[in-house]
């Protein structure tokens, strides 16, 4: 157990690079053998707008390594955070960090993009894609994803991890982001069975349909016991959705790359049909 987590607290760049294109070309290739849905658009330039938004993200991560690595230094060196209360064994804070940074540095950030209006237009790029795909899961606007490092920079701080769990959690995360936004066709019964602990590829897409209330629901990352656990998982026929968001359906905005930067500072637009965080009790859920 040392030298796995060990080897993710040296994690070269190289194989960091490869987890990232590796899964990208990977599902790129098994959507077009098992795809949900047969989009008819152009698959590169759509993807070449994507990995933009990938490419801001990599480098804008990159550029706050630093402060998350004296963020770990410091709860390690000072035996500081939730996880050092009591002594646990290694395999125990390995599974309790990866849930609690998953948690925080994931779902409930993710929730609070949804509930707070000014942090809504930034994330709002990311639901803007009207075709998603493998390629859609890092489509984060560059604002939205420094507000997102610093959630889990909180979350390393009041947890207490050290960086070898922090890369094992970002690597996962990367793996799942390209898993279940990959447009591939799964089991239903696979699927379902899978989504009482993990997000699935069905899971997900219905957060990506266009209509509240099922974009404000299926916040998790890795794990679906937080949307379990706080009430806000859904499900419906994930054949049968529409994906991208009410107010941003011209592809003339969310096609278009300088009005995508530009979405954050303009005049905000509510939802149609629906008042801004809306509960999901509201919603008539069908069952798959």
């Amino acid at each position: 157990m040392e030298e796995f987590i060990a080897f993710f607290e040296n994690i070269p760049t190289t194989f960091r690079t490869g987890l990232l294109l590796g899964g990208i070309v990977l599902f790129w290739v098994l959507e077009g053998v098992i795809p949900l849905y047969g989009f008819k658009y152009n698959k590169v330039k759509h993807a070449g707008l994507n990995l933009f938004f990938t490419l801001t993200t990599a480098i804008i991560g990159f550029g706050f390594a630093w402060l998350l690595l004296k963020a770990s230094q410091f709860t390690v060196d000072n035996q500081f955070g939730l996880l050092y209360i009591v002594e646990l064994p290694l395999w125990a804070h390995i599974v309790l960090g990866v849930l609690l940074l998953d948690f925080i540095g994931a779902y409930f950030i993710h929730w609070t993009e949804h509930k707070v209006k000014w942090m809504w237009q930034f994330h709002v790029v990311h639901h803007s894609d009207t075709k998603v795909d493998v390629t859609t899961g890092l489509r984060h606007h560059p604002g939205e994803t420094v507000f997102r490092i610093g959630f889990t920079i909180m979350a390393v701080l009041l947890i207490g991890v050290p960086m070898g769990i922090i890369m094992l959690y970002q690597s996962l995360s990367v793996l799942f982001a390209h898993l279940t936004h990959a447009n591939i066709k799964m089991p239903v019964k696979l699927d379902r069975a899978l989504s009482y602990i993990f997000v699935t590829p069905y899971m997900h897409k219905v957060h990506h349909h266009y209509t509240q209330p099922f974009t404000d629901t299926n916040y998790g990352n890795i794990f679906s016991i937080w949307d379990r656990i706080f009430g806000t998982f859904a499900e419906t026929d994930s054949s049968k959705l529409t994906y991208g968001i009410d107010t941003f359906m011209d592809p003339k905005e969310n096609e278009g790359l300088s009005n995508l930067l530009a979405i954050p500072f303009k005049k905000y637009r509510p939802p149609v049909g629906a008042k801004f965080g809306e509960e999901i009790e509201e919603a008539k859920v069908s069952k798959v």
